[in-house]
């Protein structure tokens, strides 16, 4: 969903404070009809949310929904990589508005606050709690026990 250059372009300007059509057209040279598809997408996928500008009832408003607001850590982490291995360092840094630092940079950490590696990890099963069956007939109990006897 969000690992095409456009989309992940679209993302950015949005956290930067793009929010109409033509600002993003204008802030990332992209084609309207690429544009259009891609904020089509993002808006499907419960990424943004299109609505009305109050200002301006005729134009559409796009924002990022608490499930895109939720992909920062995301692109500030790929701008830094980038920063690191690509590009260096921008001319123009990421900073917190109230008191116009840096971000430090995105390190993942364990459950202490320890950094880790990709060495230092590995993959368990995780601990799902599990729901309480629901039995709404008799036929459904018995499907939920034929069930349970395969898994």
């Amino acid at each position: 969903m969000i690992g095409e250059k456009w989309t992940i372009l679209i993302l950015r300007g949005s956290m930067s404070g793009l929010r109409h059509f033509e600002e993003f057209q204008a802030s990332l040279g992209i084609a309207r009809n690429i544009l259009s598809n891609r904020l089509v997408r993002l808006v499907q996928a419960g990424v943004l949310e299109r609505r009305r500008d109050p200002v301006d009832r005729r134009r559409i408003i796009y924002e990022l929904t608490a499930m895109g607001a939720d992909l920062l850590p995301t692109l500030v982490a790929l701008r830094q990589w980038s920063e690191k291995w690509l590009a260096g360092p921008s001319r123009m840094i990421l900073a917190d508005k109230r008191s116009g630092k840096p971000l430090q940079e995105l390190v993942a950490r364990d459950h202490a606050g320890r950094a880790v590696s990709p060495a230092d990890l590995t993959w368990v099963d995780a601990e799902v709690p599990q729901k309480a069956p629901v039995r709404t007939s008799a036929a459904a109990s018995a499907a939920q026990s034929l069930a349970a006897d395969y898994s």
